[in-house]
């Protein structure tokens, strides 16, 4: 696996505040310059390279004098509102000293939702890379809720790396891959094919006061890019020439194998971006059925959730609450409700016009397993 890494043309770099930050937890400018250096040396190798990174709040935060990160949303949006020029600045600084413009990406969440915002978003990266800059993304933090907010940028790095089509992520982290704790000894994994629960009780965290996320962040960003057939790579972002060695195929860091299990854009699009709207609760009957590659049918509904309309997004549920999948719903919630268990030749008398035979195609299921 690492063998292929040579070959990947796109890759997204994530970067947390602890890399541009020092010991104290206050902005290090050194850093900025470091990681545009870094950056360069891998767009000059002719790969697209985006950057995803976090520290608008603590060049904010730098700014304000303030020693510790705010705890309501709105500090941390003003926060953000001041460091984000801030930081901004620093990396065209160091971008335009080595001859690259960096281009400004704020993203967020419902902001790829909409199928029509997500390709527009992707086109403009497009131009961005045909022109030889270098896109610098990160979260609107200013104007996101917790509604739409990503949580975290090692989240939004996946979508990132989704939206672009990028063949390698790389996180760049305070230590050198993801760690595992036996009693009293911490060792690095080089290579993990399988994220399972026994792994995510052994992860070793490490937070400060300026940051945000940790281990188990990058763990769910981890299990998020195999299922989109994204390899992550978790390294040690403060040694020197770390990004030219993964890059390279190295074995640095802990390598997140890509499972690629869901094949198709759309199809990614509407299992890991899209809005989910409601659910669709199915019986046993139908969950073997979805695994053999076909449409739910009402006779294999159960109930439905949410205030969801014909065309939304929706999971699709076991009885015991389990959820197996996303799809997009041929009907309202309402109208499911009243067809739930009849057959396809009932649907018509249910709600007193003919409409599709399906509430959930084939063609608009994703599956998990």
């Amino acid at each position: 696996m690492r063998e292929t890494l040579k070959a990947a043309r796109r890759i997204v770099v994530k970067a947390g505040t602890s890399m541009l930050t020092g010991p104290s937890g206050r902005v290090d400018r050194r850093r900025v310059h470091r990681l545009a250096a870094d950056l360069v040396s891998l767009r000059s190798g002719g790969r697209d390279v985006a950057l995803v990174s976090s520290g608008a709040i603590a060049f904010g935060m730098d700014a304000l004098g303030l020693t510790r990160r705010p705890k309501t949303l709105g500090a941390l949006q003003a926060c953000a509102a001041v460091g984000q020029g801030r930081l901004m600045h620093a990396y065209s600084q160091a971008f335009d000293r080595r001859g690259l413009p960096a281009a400004q990406m704020l993203l967020t969440r419902d902001g790829l939702e909409s199928r029509s915002r997500f390709l527009a978003a992707r086109r403009t990266f497009e131009e961005v890379f045909k022109a030889g800059g270098i896109p610098v993304v990160n979260e609107n933090d200013t104007v996101a809720t917790e509604e739409i907010a990503f949580g975290d940028n090692d989240v939004l790095s996946v979508h990132t790396a989704h939206l672009i089509r990028a063949d390698l992520l790389i996180v760049l982290s305070d230590v050198d891959g993801f760690h595992l704790k036996d009693g009293s000894r911490v060792r690095a994994v080089g290579s993990i094919e399988e994220i399972d629960r026994d792994l995510v009780q052994h992860l070793r965290e490490r937070r400060r006061e300026t940051t945000v996320g940790g281990m188990g962040a990058k763990l769910e960003a981890a299990r998020k890019a195999m299922r989109l057939g994204i390899p992550l790579l978790i390294v040690d972002g403060a040694a020197r020439g770390v990004l030219a060695r993964a890059a390279a195929g190295d074995d640095t860091g802990t390598l997140f194998s890509a499972a690629g299990k869901i094949t198709g854009a759309r199809k990614r699009w509407i299992a890991f971006t899209a809005a989910r709207k409601g659910t669709v609760v199915v019986d046993g009957g139908a969950v073997d059925a979805l695994a053999r590659n076909k449409s739910l049918l009402p006779s294999g509904v159960r109930s439905a959730e949410g205030a969801f309309e014909a065309g939304d997004i929706v999971e699709i549920a076991r009885e015991d609450g389990g959820v197996i999948g996303r799809g997009v719903a041929a009907y309202a919630c309402p109208e499911i409700r009243r067809i739930a268990g009849k057959r396809s030749a009932q649907i018509e008398a249910a709600l007193g016009r003919k409409g599709k035979d399906e509430v959930i195609h084939r063609d608009d299921i994703v599956l998990w397993n």
